[in-house]
């Protein structure tokens, strides 16, 4: 089964498990990473901060605050993603709903699986780059994601998540071409 054939729970289930599997192989949390001023630690730390935030003025889920990123990077992500999990493994968030000033109303699930797993997936190329580890990323996830953003391309930059995007080769593979979407430099490495 494909990454985009599984469910909201399935896909984060796998795609948290290859993050973990990067954050418990990773030696050096202060390394620089490929986005600008960011350290390994701060691509974990994005993804703990940024969510319970999201979920809490949208929703009636409030996730339990996880360990310091600080003092334990290993131990934050292992509790907050285990917390994100248990929620998608609730059999009533897909009827529960997410309402949000900007995306609308969407089930609670697909809300976490659109916004939140999809960032988990590519960030988990930042810290592989950050910490010298296996960078590789599904490569018909990467083609489902970058054929779903390049259509609301002008948006995503509007936002400020998103950085310029970096020109690569027409016939870049599919990973290559989503991280160059995203505004990162495939090439770049902790020497960049």
């Amino acid at each position: 089964m494909t990454l985009a054939e599984l469910s909201p729970a399935e896909r984060h289930r796998t795609i948290a498990a290859a993050f973990t599997a990067r954050v418990t192989g990773a030696q050096r949390w202060d390394a620089p990473a490929p986005v600008a001023g960011w350290t390994a630690r701060d691509v974990v730390r994005h993804l703990i901060e940024w969510l319970p935030g999201f979920l809490a003025s949208g929703s009636d889920v409030t996730l339990p605050p996880a360990p310091s990123v600080d003092t334990d990077p290993v131990a934050a992500w292992q509790s907050h993603q285990a917390a994100v999990q248990a929620v998608l493994d609730d059999p009533k968030t897909p009827e529960r709903l997410l309402n949000n000033p900007h995306i609308g109303e969407l089930p609670l699930d697909q809300a976490i699986d659109r916004f939140y797993t999809t960032d988990v997936f590519m960030h988990t190329w930042d810290l592989a780059r950050a910490t010298g580890q296996d960078e590789t990323l599904d490569p018909g996830y990467c083609a489902i994601l970058l054929a779903g953003m390049e259509p609301v391309d002008e948006m995503l930059r509007a936002s400020g998540q998103y950085g310029p995007k970096v020109p690569v080769s027409a016939d870049a593979d599919p990973q290559t071409r989503l991280i160059a979407f995203i505004g990162r430099d495939p090439d770049w490495t902790t020497a960049s």
